[in-house]
């Protein structure tokens, strides 16, 4: 088999992550799955490189996710982060963040407040994010 070998940092913590994603960010996971490991893959390192250590061959990279515009602004973009091991041909798969309101998602079903998932930690804060993000849209 050619190409590269995708594993894990912690697998568990990460398809807890995953699933989180399939059920609050469906587009997201969908191109999760069906474009970028595909590409990881076949040694297409897709994303922006965020380091490089020479000594060991490895390269970290941060990957976008598609999101809702107000789900970025209000809990951050949805990124992939993951490091690639040249010598051994393997992708270490390490996170996906924000991961504190997925794995709050993963845990508990999530409210929505106008069309947004809100963290019960956080609640009073993200309804404040977003009726302020609303206010200066009808501006």
């Amino acid at each position: 088999m050619k190409g590269f070998v995708l594993d894990y940092t912690n697998e568990n913590e990460f398809r807890k992550l995953e699933r989180a994603l399939k059920k609050y960010n469906m587009l997201a996971y969908k191109r999760l799955n069906f474009q970028y490991y595909p590409e990881l893959r076949n040694g297409n390192f897709v994303g922006k490189l965020v380091s490089q250590n020479k000594s060991k061959h490895t390269k970290t990279y941060e990957l976008k996710l598609p999101s809702d515009k107000t789900f970025a602004q209000i809990h951050g973009d949805v990124v992939l982060h993951y490091v690639v091991y040249e010598n051994e041909e393997t992708v270490v798969l390490d996170t996906i963040t924000p991961s504190d309101i997925l794995l709050e998602g993963h845990q508990t079903e999530l409210a929505t407040y106008k069309g947004v998932m809100i963290s019960k930690a956080n609640a009073s804060k993200d309804m404040f994010k977003i009726d302020l993000l609303n206010m200066l849209q009808n501006k």
